[in-house]
């Protein structure tokens, strides 16, 4: 397994499906892969599921898994001639007929975007390659003024960043996707098209305890609520793409910045996604802009980064996995991450668990450690204890499965399946049995171990043993 902190999700597609490049991913650094339900039939996701669990059996260790809803695409209708082509300052119209265009008018079949927007809102076409302004609405039209040269053709995608859209993030697509991912075991749901914090509500109300549940931050009607999306979400997601056409592109970094540190801060995991070693589609390295976006995000302390079209359809998946762990081990192997990282003021909750937290780090500055070892029973003492970013790997042991596939996302944790220790002593004997089993003893460094006494009781955490390998002194 790589010594690495910030975990790696790599998307499946035709590029990486077969088995052999999945066990390649996992060996070049993959921790957790993502299902991407805009594309691929329930047949192919089974497949590529049973494929992923099967090479967990294989190797030993539990391999997360993200399934990522499509939400709601908004789209151009069609044209007579397939596309027209608009200079700066034209008009065209767009309405609620689904007649094919021409110059002159095309279809919207989105009446939610008709009633929202109002004479000054832009609309984007194309992920931004056409920017069009409303210069006047009727009740099913809008006369629209092109800002920029280009060309409108079939079935375009629409963003409106404007306004938030009365339309929930669940379309019926989504929640048949969803049944069809909780009845196979996913562990982790990406939320997409998040405008408020009520969409998580209804999300939540469908997945219940069955996965945990990730909201992606795309939309920029999601940053005016962003507090209340955190504290409802189990885990965020930097979503740049349609972040990034939505927003001016010189806001994204910043924003990035902000939310990452809002989630840290608030002890969730974040996700930085899309476009990371883009070039890497095509090329065998990456752009030396790429790899500095990388590390970036490493050196701000995001659990994890995430690749998309890399893995799922470029030429060089593989290489593209072992980059970013590069990218990574590299920037974590600098002093100056650290310092940057530990600027984040991680706010301790009023609990045992972050009282052991903040015991550990307190050891820590006093004791040599090799590793800490969290008992846990619902996940929640590893996040917490990773939340503090200790400089000793986490090693989480909990008796679920389903527990120790969460926590694959998790910043420096590195998630087994053991069963629940008896007493004290015997805690303490499975903690350093696995330690050795995972390299993670060493001459004259000390053992953290946490647990909840009673054992196996969640929220529980009140109990911190140093425990040396045998034959040392305490």
């Amino acid at each position: 397994m790589n010594a690495k902190n910030t975990k790696i999700i790599a998307t499946v597609g035709p590029a990486s499906a077969d088995e052999a490049t999945l066990r390649a991913l996992v060996q070049a650094g993959a921790d957790v892969f993502r299902l991407n339900f805009s594309h691929g039939s329930h047949d192919d996701h089974r497949a590529v599921y049973q494929r992923i669990r099967a090479l967990e059996t294989a190797i030993g260790r539990p391999i997360g898994i993200l399934m990522d809803l499509q939400g709601p695409k908004l789209r151009l209708g069609t044209f007579a001639e397939g596309g027209v082509t608009l200079s700066r300052r034209d008009r065209i119209r767009f309405d609620l007929d689904r007649a094919p265009g021409d110059r002159r008018r095309v279809g919207i079949p989105h009446p939610e975007i008709v009633a929202a927007v109002a004479p000054g809102h832009v609309l984007l076409v194309d992920d931004g390659k056409m920017r069009l302004v409303v210069v006047e609405r009727g009740d099913d039209w809008l006369e629209m003024e092109a800002l920029t040269d280009g060309r409108l053709s079939d079935r375009k995608g629409v963003n409106v960043p404007d306004v938030a859209l009365p339309l929930s993030a669940l379309t019926d697509k989504d929640r048949r996707d969803l049944a069809f991912g909780l009845e196979l075991g996913v562990d982790w749901v990406a939320l997409s098209f998040v405008q408020r914090p009520e969409d998580l509500v209804e999300a939540r109300e469908l997945i219940g305890e069955r996965a945990l549940l990730m909201a992606k931050i795309e939309k920029p009607s999601a940053l005016t609520a962003l507090d209340d999306i955190i504290a409802l979400a189990d885990g965020i997601m930097v979503a740049r793409g349609d972040l990034g056409v939505e927003l001016p592109a010189e806001d994204v970094p910043g924003l990035q910045k902000r939310i990452v540190r809002l989630a840290r801060c608030a002890g969730k995991p974040v996700v930085v996604a899309t476009q990371m070693l883009e070039s890497m589609i095509g090329a065998p390295a990456p752009t030396r802009a790429e790899a500095s976006d990388v590390a970036t995000a490493v050196f701000d302390g995001a659990d994890a980064v995430m690749l998309s079209a890399e893995t799922a359809a470029g030429r060089y998946p593989v290489e593209a996995v072992d980059m970013m762990t590069r990218i990574i081990t590299r920037t974590e192997a600098d002093p100056l991450q650290r310092q940057i990282m530990e600027a984040v003021g991680t706010t301790p909750r009023h609990t045992g668990t972050d009282a052991i937290g903040t015991a550990i780090r307190a050891v820590a500055a006093s004791l040599p450690l090799s590793a800490t070892v969290a008992f846990t029973a619902s996940g929640g003492t590893a996040l917490r204890i990773a939340h503090q970013r200790p400089r000793s790997p986490i090693l989480s042991l909990t008796p679920s499965l389903a527990v120790a596939r969460r926590l694959t996302l998790a910043w420096g944790v590195r998630s087994r399946r053991a069963a629940d220790a008896g007493a004290v002593e015997e805690m303490v004997a499975v903690a350093l049995e696995h330690c050795r089993r995972e390299g993670l003893t060493a001459p004259g460094r000390a053992v953290i171990v946490t647990a909840g006494v009673p054992f196996g009781t969640p929220g529980s955490t009140n109990l911190l043993r140093l425990a040396w390998p045998a034959g040392e002194p305490a």
